[in-house]
């Protein structure tokens, strides 16, 4: 099995070679959220300010960051859910991920996961704590009833990207947009325009800028990548989230992908965020639900 899977990264490798685009392994995401193990459970690594927005690093790039640390910590490396609470903002610079493993199966296991960065007195504070558990989605039935169905979307190269709104220049203060290639509905994005909806929605199509296909770990990460659906209710600003629940229901097929997400309600100054993320063979390979903080 190591042998066949070694083959095809190296199959994979070549075909990004000959197209211009990054592999797998090999990319800025890969880069990004490489761990390093410092003893068995404990991981350092590094927080690249190219995932912040404005000064905060993106919960999405975090998901990736703990996703690879759990999938080396324990017995299975693929990610079937994952639950995180935002403890505290992170920000670039060094950081630790404390694991445990809670239950080792068969067929799946179980852990939980901390990251950790020191504050002005070098004292660790907790930033991010979730809990997941892992599988091999190659082994999964193929049996599928369901009635959901992909987001139908423009043509990719009729939908919008941040290139395309000149006057909403996010750019200088989401860093994390020069990492991604998202483009928008066009009728998801009013809001660009100083003409939201109000029906909190938004849809598009997704790929990592450098082209780097996806897989689960790069799933894990989109479901927290697109604009807040807040910005569609015409409420602009920080909406950071406080917890996060993910689902991978499969290994995503090479190609981009369409992600939709949505809200329903907002009451109390808080608003939940549903997102689908389907890929090129139409599969629904991600749902997440997060609750965040409305911005003010």
């Amino acid at each position: 099995m190591a042998q066949a899977a070694q083959t095809a990264q190296t199959v994979r490798t070549d075909q990004a070679a000959q197209t211009g685009r990054a592999a797998t392994g090999d990319s800025e995401f890969d880069r990004d959220t490489a761990v390093v193990r410092r003893e068995p459970g404990v991981y350092d690594a590094h927080l690249s300010a190219g995932w912040t927005i404005l000064h905060a690093v993106n919960g999405g790039y975090l998901l990736g960051l703990l996703g690879r640390a759990l999938g080396d910590a324990l017995p299975h490396s693929d990610p079937f859910t994952l639950s995180a609470h935002f403890v505290s903002a992170s920000t670039p610079g060094p950081a630790v991920i404390r694991t445990q493993t809670v239950r080792a199966g068969g067929t799946l296991s179980t852990g939980q996961a901390s990251l950790y960065q020191p504050d002005e007195n070098g004292q660790e504070v907790e930033r991010i704590r979730v809990l997941a558990t892992y599988g091999d989605l190659d082994g999964l039935t193929q049996d599928v009833r369901t009635s959901a169905t992909p987001p139908v979307l423009p043509p990719l190269e009729q939908c919008v990207g941040p290139a395309d709104a000149p006057g909403l220049d996010l750019s200088r203060t989401w860093a994390i947009l020069g990492r991604l290639d998202i483009r928008l509905d066009p009728a998801t994005v009013g809001w660009a325009l100083g003409d939201p909806s109000g029906k909190g929605e938004v849809r598009g199509w997704f790929s990592l800028a450098d082209g780097r296909d996806p897989d689960p770990l790069s799933v894990l990460a989109t479901v927290d990548f697109f604009p807040p659906t807040s910005f569609d209710l015409g409420l602009p600003g920080w909406t950071p989230t406080v917890e996060l629940t993910a689902h991978i229901r499969c290994r995503p097929a090479p190609g981009p992908l369409r992600v939709a997400i949505s809200t329903r309600n907002l009451a109390g100054g808080f608003l939940e965020e549903d997102a689908e993320v389907w890929d090129s063979a139409d599969r629904l390979v991600a749902q997440s639900r997060q609750l965040a903080k409305a911005p003010r």
